[in-house]
Formats: C-alpha cells, structure tokens, sequence
C-alpha cells in the first residue's frame, strides 16, 4: 500500500503540502518524494512491495511525463517484455514503471487494458496536463476536490484533503478523468448477456478463476500473510495459497476475550491447511479505547463498516506490531457477488442480480474502504482474489437464477465449485458464516451499543440526530459514529452514500439494525 497526492496546478511549497501528505505516512513508509509536475505537484509515500530497492520509488519518468500509482499490476512482466522490444528500457523491476510507456503508446485507453488494482495520477509533458484513474472495483482508494482557487487536488484518503478542500468526494471507481471530466472505462456490474450452462460447468470456471486470482496476488518480494477469520472465504483464499505456494503460510485471526465464535473454526482451518497460525485476543476495553482512531482512519460513520473494523484494525495492528508480514491476502468481495443472509430474501432472480450489482458498485464506499483502511493504516497492503477483475466478471455473468439460494445453502456455487478438492474440512467448507462483526464476538457489538446508550439520555439523542439532514442517526450507536466522523471531517458526510443496510423494500429485510443476527434466516450460523 502507498500513498499519493496530486496538484493540478498549486502555489503551495513541498514544505507547504507536506503537512497535508504526511496523514497518510503510514501507508508508505519507507520513503517519501514531492515532486514538481508542470504547474503541479506529485507526491509519493512509498510501502516496498516489488522491487525492493530504490529504483521502485517514484514518481516515474519519461520524457519529461510523471506518475505516481497506488497499485499492484498483475502480469506486467509479459507486458515489459513487450514494451522493450518496442525501445522501451526500465530502470528497475517495479510493476507501475511500465505505465508511462503504456500511456504513451495507447493513452487513456491503457485502463481498460490493466489487470490491476490502483489509483494512479499522470502529467502528461506533451498536452501539460493531468490525469487520473482509479481500478474498476475501487479496490485502492482515491478521493478529490478543489482548493481556494479551484484547482484539483487529488488524494489517497480523505483525511489529506481536509483543510485544503472545501468539499471532499471519493473518485468514482472504473473511471478516468481528464480534462475536468469522468469517463467511465469499465464497469465489472454490467452484464450483456447472462451466462447458462450446465451447474457443473459453472462451477468448473469459478474454480479455475478464484485459483488464478489467488495465484496472481502471491506475486511479491515482500513477506505474505493471510488473514483467516473460519469462513468461507477467508479460508477458501488461504487454503488455495496453502496449495499453490512451497512454503507454510502464515495466518491470523482476532476474536473477543470471550464468544469469539470464529477462532474455533479459523483454528480447524488453519491445523487442516499446515499453516501456522496466529491468534490475536481483544477485549471490550480495547475496542472501546480504539474506537475514535478507527472512525478516523476510516473516514466514514456507517455502522456495518466501523463494526467489521474493530476486529480488523486490532488485528493488523498486531500483525505489524510483531511481524515482519507487510502484504495480507483478505476474503471480501464474495457476498456481493454471491449474497448475503438477507439476499435469501430476494424476490427475485433479477432482484438478486441488481443488488449484486448496487452491492459491487458502492463497494468502494463499505468493505472495501474497510480491508483498505485498517491494513494501511498499518503499513500493510490488502490483496483481495475474489475482487480479480476476470473472476468478478465471471460471476457477475451467471444466470442470477443460478445464483439465488434455492439450494438451502447460501453461497452454494462457490462451495460446490471446490467440493471435490477437500481443500478444507466439510464443516467449513458448508458452514453458514457468522457476519464479521459478530463472529470477532456477539459481545462486541452489545458493547459498542451498551457504550452509545451510557453516552446520551432519550431526550439528548432525540435533539443531537435532529442536527443532520443528510443519512440522519437512527440509533444511539449511529449517533456515537456520526459525531465521531463529524470531528474528524467535518461537513463531508456525503462521502459515504448511505448505511450499509439489508434492502428494505424486500419482505424479511426491513430491520433496523444492519447485522445478519436480526434476520429471521439467521439460524445456527453465529454457533
């Protein structure tokens, strides 16, 4: 994970913006450049993955352009290959220094073309001008808005902009922009035609795209890790990685000091797949202490989002803390594409396709912003196979009739493409996951609500929610958040498109809390 920032055009001096950068140091650590770019200025925290050495860190150059990229490009090597023989020479081994030839041999239309997770901002020499992108998923995060003189400043995270931006808005995933304009280049949701084929064959290509994708993001010249919560798919990712690479990997998991449901079984997977594994305790206190850090690392004040991430920040805190990891594999991704609890509850094949496809496009805003947040706010990179772009396309394709769980088993397809491996015990494997947020602990929410609820008196918590007008609070605990997020970015709640909530407009979802416990269809999932 790196860091960067982008001026279009600024008055300001290196000195001058490096208070601004410099909230996000921590996703790159290890060296750090502010250069000149035309009018502007480009700016680089550097998190060593590929190429190790100096000749990885940028901003890359060539012929008087320069970019800076968050980003892991898969594949690049065949794509140097191809570019030398062009004329083409490269300084180092680094993946991101083949984009300045990509750009000037094919322009904007180089996006399409990458197999990649990024967020990357180019000036270019010859029109001496800005541009930047950001991955189709928006797996790694950029955000933008203007200064005083309405010039645009592009950012890693939100935090860099505040005081520098008067509004703050999230760069739309699967888009360019160029010239003061967003172009969409690739939007993985959209379907032309779905796929039909027999289960078998389906199954078959889930398989072979999910082993790829993680095959794919073992690719590093730093230590790898894995996290492992026992469900699905977490230990999916990891058992594939137990396969593929020559070595025992290294897994970790988190769980309260006391109900922590998943240990157990991120315990099974873990003894079952050879790897060695961690254990990471975290008590009420802990969660509590570390409450308004991870609202401020996250930038939101949505309630699934800063629950999931308790358990996710202590964890890679302590990863970090006591390894030498900085590269973590993570199971997201999957109930978008597959469903939820609460997807059980669609009315419909095309219901359930459409959900999929809101769910994937505002994943930048939830999951995503989660996995991202918490593992480079310690100085780690989050890899994530089930966001491959040829995997999500894949599943995205298939008959939503196919996907929707008739079976009796959610997220059938995608345990019945790996039954015949034996890659994990059948009781993990068929298991029905318990929601993250409960699974670190059902004790960890009742916590974080029995703390809300000591904070504010009825009549208090009536008056306090009244003051927003935007995604108002609607309990206690969302008011806890909502303060919290107002503190650190203040007037940018906009940011967030609204709360991670089950639809509502479909019979069995219309709750007003947004974990899996509170559906009726919940069952023996949390034991």
């Amino acid at each position: 994970m790196c860091s960067i920032m982008g001026f279009e055009e600024t008055k300001l001096s290196p000195k001058e913006i490096r208070p601004y950068f410099d909230r996000t140091l921590s996703r790159g650590p290890d060296m750090s450049h502010l250069e000149a770019a035309g009018r502007g200025m480009l700016c680089f925290h550097r998190l060593s993955i590929m190429d190790l050495s100096e000749d990885g860190m940028q901003p890359f150059r060539l012929h008087g352009s320069a970019v800076v990229c968050n980003g892991e490009l898969y594949g690049f090597r065949p794509v140097r290959e191809r570019l030398m023989h062009l004329g083409y020479s490269f300084t180092g081994r680094s993946d991101c220094e083949i984009l300045l030839p990509l750009w000037e041999q094919y322009g904007t239309d180089m996006f399409a073309m990458l197999d990649a997770e990024f967020a990357l901002i180019l000036y270019d020499a010859e029109t001496d001008s800005f541009v930047a992108a950001r991955d189709p998923i928006g797996i790694r995060p950029l955000y933008y808005g203007e200064d005083a003189d309405g010039h645009t400043v592009f950012a890693s995270e939100p935090k860099n902009l505040v005081d520098l931006c008067a509004a703050i808005h999230p760069f739309p995933p699967g888009h360019y922009w160029k010239g003061g304009r967003f172009i969409r280049y690739a939007d993985p949701a959209a379907v032309d035609s779905p796929l039909s084929a027999p289960l078998p064959e389906i199954c078959a290509g889930i398989r072979t795209r999910l082993i790829e994708g993680v095959r794919k993001r073992l690719d590093a010249d730093a230590p790898l890790g894995f996290l492992l919560s026992g469900g699905l798919d977490s230990s999916l990712v990891c058992a594939i990685a137990a396969k593929l690479l020559p070595h025992r990997i290294r897994t970790f998991a988190i769980g309260m000091d006391k109900d922590a449901i998943d240990l157990k079984y991120a315990r099974r997977a873990a003894d079952y797949i050879g790897a060695l594994h961690t254990e990471v305790i975290m008590t009420k206190d802990q969660v509590i202490e570390a409450l308004p850090e991870v609202v401020r690392l996250l930038g939101t004040w949505d309630i699934t989002t800063i629950r999931a991430s308790m358990g996710m920040y202590l964890c890679c805190k302590a990863i970090h803390e006591t390894t030498d990891i900085r590269v973590l594999l993570t199971g997201e991704i999957s109930d978008e594409l597959f469903g939820y609890k609460y997807t059980d509850y669609a009315p419909s094949p095309e219901a359930f396709q459409e959900e999929a496809a809101k769910r994937l496009r505002e994943l930048h805003a939830y999951d995503v912003l989660r996995a991202d947040r918490c593992i480079s706010v310690n100085s780690l990179e989050a890899r994530v196979p089930f966001g491959d772009l040829a995997f999500v396309r894949y599943v995205m394709s298939i008959d939503p009739a196919l996907k929707v769980n008739t079976y009796g088993c959610g997220k059938y397809l995608l345990r019945q493409a790996f039954a015949g491996d034996h890659l994990l015990p059948d009781a993990i494997l068929w298991r029905q996951k318990a929601a993250f947020s409960d699974a670190v602990g059902h004790s960890m929410v009742d916590d974080l609500k029995a703390y809300a609820e000591s904070l504010y008196t009825d009549e208090e918590y009536e008056k306090k929610r009244q003051a927003y007008t935007y995604c108002p609070p609607f309990t206690k605990e969302s008011l806890l958040y909502r303060e919290l997020f107002e503190r650190f970015y203040p007037g940018q709640a906009a940011m967030i498109p609204d709360f991670w909530m089950p639809n509502k407009a479909w019979e069995g979802c219309d709750v007003n809390d947004p974990s899996a416990r509170v559906l009726a269809n919940y069952g023996a999932s949390g034991d």
